[in-house]
């Protein structure tokens, strides 16, 4: 079986700056971009331009240095926000027009106080007129996940109908199960006539800890774009972290067949860059990019990972950009083997006795502090 090319979109700078108490100013906004752009993704939505005058600057900018990768606009359905919007982006080497509206009862009725026609209509009018500035557009049916199933396949109908390359299915709130979600993508495949004249993207949000899982199974069935950003940020419970999709396909390409453009040796320095300019701290415990995430303190698994790291790794630092690391953490529960590592490491030569009494010495510290 031939592998598949997974297209990565990265939103860490509109989608992850929608974390509640992140602000990016312009500076770290195009550094970030060109680390992103250095890390190998394909997409890189760096803002929504018409939602202020400094995020407009910031995506003109972005378009203008950042190249080796796509850029791409925001934009509601709105004449307005596509025209600001292809304003900001016209000058990337590569532009996209991403235009989103929501195709849910709750939203249609609740927020948009719009019928399934008007949606119907506004998306197809939207996708047209995108398509007179740029040749790439990207449409997104907004809470998919909770959209009446044969509502969204006349939506993507339309929309590839008026030109849209790309078609997005968001898990806007994080709702569906992978189950779910890989049921929902097919029936796309199977219900939408024209779905060959474009691609299947999937944007999954993490509210109930399901967004990387969801994202891994639209890709299992033919998924080929994933939005996603570094470090899981954005609304609420974040999105499907980048990182993680990355190494579950890296890991797991036995199972996946799937392969990607991403450098993974620049994934935890891009991932600090992001946390140190968005304030945003990365969990210890975080999969992948956490500082636990190789490190051992359990005597049983530091012994293991002494004698050969596959024991309890199934993956290296050294693939995720971390050298010259030591994931050997002592504590009161490391073993002996660990602590006579330790102290060799420090360029101590001890024997036997020495090593046993220093050792239980080591213990009883341990039991009485961290």
């Amino acid at each position: 079986m031939s592998a598949k090319k997974i297209k990565i979109y990265d939103t860490t700078l509109r989608d992850g700056e929608q974390t509640p108490g992140v602000n990016l100013n312009f500076r770290e906004k195009l550094e970030i971009a060109k680390q992103l752009a250095a890390l190998g993704v394909d997409v890189i939505e760096p803002g929504f331009p018409n939602a202020s005058q400094g995020d407009f600057n910031s995506v003109a900018q972005i378009a203008k240095e950042v190249r080796a990768c796509q850029i791409s606009g925001f934009a509601r359905a709105l004449p307005a926000d596509i025209q600001r919007a292809w304003e900001a982006v016209r000058f990337a080497e590569a532009p996209r027009l991403h235009i989103f509206i929501a195709t849910s009862e709750v939203h249609m009725q609740h927020k948009l106080k719009m019928s399934e026609d008007e949606v119907l209509d506004r998306a197809f009018e939207s996708v047209r007129l995108a398509k007179t500035f740029c040749a790439d557009v990207e449409f997104s049916a907004e809470d998919a996940s909770r959209s009446n199933p044969q509502f969204l396949y006349k939506v993507l109908t339309k929309v590839i109908g008026a030109g849209a390359t790309v078609v997005n299915i968001p898990d806007t709130v994080g709702y569906t199960m992978p189950h779910e979600f890989a049921s929902l993508i097919r029936g796309i495949q199977e219900n939408v006539c024209n779905i060959d004249k474009a691609v299947i993207s999937v944007h999954c949000h993490n509210d109930l800890g399901m967004a990387v899982a969801n994202s891994l199974a639209a890709i299992e069935v033919g998924a080929e774009q994933v939005e996603c950003t570094l470090n899981g940020m954005g609304e609420r419970a974040g999105n499907a972290a980048l990182e993680e999709i990355i190494m579950a396909l890296n890991t797991r390409h036995d199972y996946y067949q799937a392969e990607h453009n991403i450098k993974t040796n620049q994934l935890f320095r891009t991932s600090r860059l992001v946390s140190n300019y968005s304030g945003f701290d990365v969990a210890p415990n975080k999969p992948i990019v956490g500082d636990n995430a190789f490190r051992h303190e359990s005597g049983i698994h530091q012994h293991g990972v002494l004698c050969n790291r596959s024991t309890y790794e199934i993956m290296t630092p050294e693939s995720i950009g971390l050298y010259q690391f030591d994931g050997i953490v002592l504590g009161k529960l490391s073993g002996r083997h660990a602590f006579e590592e330790k102290i060799r490491s420090m360029g101590y030569q001890l024997d036997n006795e020495a090593v046993k009494d220093c050792f239980a010495k080591f213990k009883a510290l341990c039991d009485r502090k961290k």
